[in-house]
């Protein structure tokens, strides 16, 4: 059956202490918009989804015992959730950056042809941004890194 929502392939979740206030936040630092937001009788946040570009991200609270904000457990996170923009990276960073993110890793331009930034969010999600700037072939890359890489694109 085609998914009605139109949704990629792989998706992410993160949890908050505070979703209702993660959608704000995210709308305002990252530029997110809610694409989907349910609330239960009581008007508590139940489910909500965000989209930026072809992603989305879902975003739900600490409803059970093995989910958790890293504001809940020391601010540890296990997984950081990568984003791609097609343009303007720098000004993206300084717009989060305003709206209160930690900038945990400054733009950069990465040795695979990707300038990229990371930045904490109030309750201390990792997101990390990146953007195209230039073609770099596998032969470029591996000396510039000192990696061995299988796999890459060829053009």
């Amino acid at each position: 059956m085609d998914d009605p929502f139109r949704r990629p392939t792989f998706g992410s979740a993160v949890f908050y202490k505070n979703p209702s206030a993660a959608l704000d936040w995210l709308e305002k630092a990252f530029g997110f918009r809610r694409s989907m937001v349910i609330t239960d009788k009581d008007g508590h946040l139940a489910h909500a989804e965000m989209a930026f570009g072809d992603g989305y991200v879902m975003v739900g609270s600490e409803w059970t015992d093995y989910v958790a904000s890293p504001a809940s457990v020391g601010g540890k996170v296990t997984q950081s959730i990568h984003v791609r923009i097609d343009e303007g990276l720098d000004a993206h960073c300084v717009r989060a950056k305003a709206a209160g993110a930690i900038i945990v890793r400054e733009p950069t331009d990465e040795f695979y042809g990707d300038r990229v930034y990371a930045a904490r969010d109030p309750e201390g999600h990792v997101w990390s941004f990146g953007q195209s700037v230039k073609f770099v072939s596998r032969e470029e890359a591996e000396p510039a890194s000192g990696l061995t890489i299988d796999g890459w694109p060829t053009s």
